[in-house]
């Protein structure tokens, strides 16, 4: 059995620099994890991975193909469809060895995971390798500070879920950059009441006056659901990292096939023990 941690989020919420504190602490506790680059649009990051999309293709060869002539966004999504069209690169680079644990830094590209199938087709691929899989969706914590943006947020990961259809662990990233106020407010937030959201939101604008209905539908659909819940992180302590990393591997059962380290024990011979008369 292998096992793997696919890393997804909008561009900024902190994947690459999420993925390089694993290796960190994976490595002080004596344990191999290793991180797969998937966005051919990285310029950088501070692990060293095991295998790198951009020796493949990188977004720049789609962006300057007089035949291709594609923006930013639509060079991306070609990469990744090409990435998925040459499989045999990846099994390559992975090998076949049992007990792989591997981190896959994807794209930050939010269409990817909401709606298309690109990475849901990336998903079978790695179960057809025999990878035990957990979404790990990084969200930043800085834009979801009020009700709306938390509702706005909350949809974006429910959306995701929905359409990867695999294990999955919500993650607010970068709470080490918040203030003590904006933490605080998100506390509130980590376990939602929907109504309790809904009420936050003014109702003084026009806008809001006239959307009450939608957003109220909005949160009926969160609460119809109850799935969405999220783990707030902050890099600098390790024993919240530890924590997120635990649950984690719980969700793939990584560990669990491993041999029960036993230890043998001398026992004493009751014939010579010194009995007192």
């Amino acid at each position: 059995m292998r096992y793997a941690q696919l890393v997804i989020g909008p561009a900024g919420s902190g994947k690459s620099t999420y993925c390089a504190a694993v290796v960190q602490h994976f490595a002080a506790c004596r344990k191999v994890i290793e991180v797969v680059n998937l966005d051919p649009a990285a310029e950088y990051f501070s692990y060293e991975p095991l295998a790198d999309i951009r020796e493949l293709i990188h977004v720049d060869d789609a962006m300057e193909d007089e035949d291709l002539k594609f923006g930013p966004n639509g060079a991306l999504v070609f990469c990744m469809e090409y990435f998925l069209e040459n499989p045999e690169w990846l099994k390559d680079k992975l090998g076949e060895d049992d007990d792989d644990y591997i981190i896959f830094d994807c794209p930050g590209q939010i269409e990817l995971y909401t709606h298309m199938t690109t990475v849901k087709q990336f998903i079978s691929l790695l179960r057809d390798m025999n990878f035990h899989i957990c979404a790990v969706f990084l969200i930043d914590s800085q834009f979801m500070v009020d009700g709306t943006k938390f509702l706005s947020g909350t949809m974006a990961a429910l959306s995701v879920m929905v359409n990867l259809e695999v294990p999955h662990v919500n993650v607010l990233s970068k709470m080490d950059l918040l203030s003590k106020s904006a933490r605080s407010k998100i506390d509130c937030y980590l376990d939602p009441d929907p109504h309790t959201l809904i009420g936050e939101v003014e109702s003084n604008s026009r806008w809001n006056r006239k959307y009450r209905k939608l957003t109220e539908s909005i949160g009926k659909i969160i609460d119809d659901y109850s799935l969405v819940r999220f783990i707030p992180l902050n890099l600098k302590n390790e024993e919240n990292l530890a924590d997120l990393q635990l649950t984690i591997d719980n969700i793939i059962q990584y560990g669990e096939e491993a041999d029960v380290k036993m230890r043998d024990f001398d026992y004493p011979d009751p014939d010579n023990e010194n009995v007192d008369d």
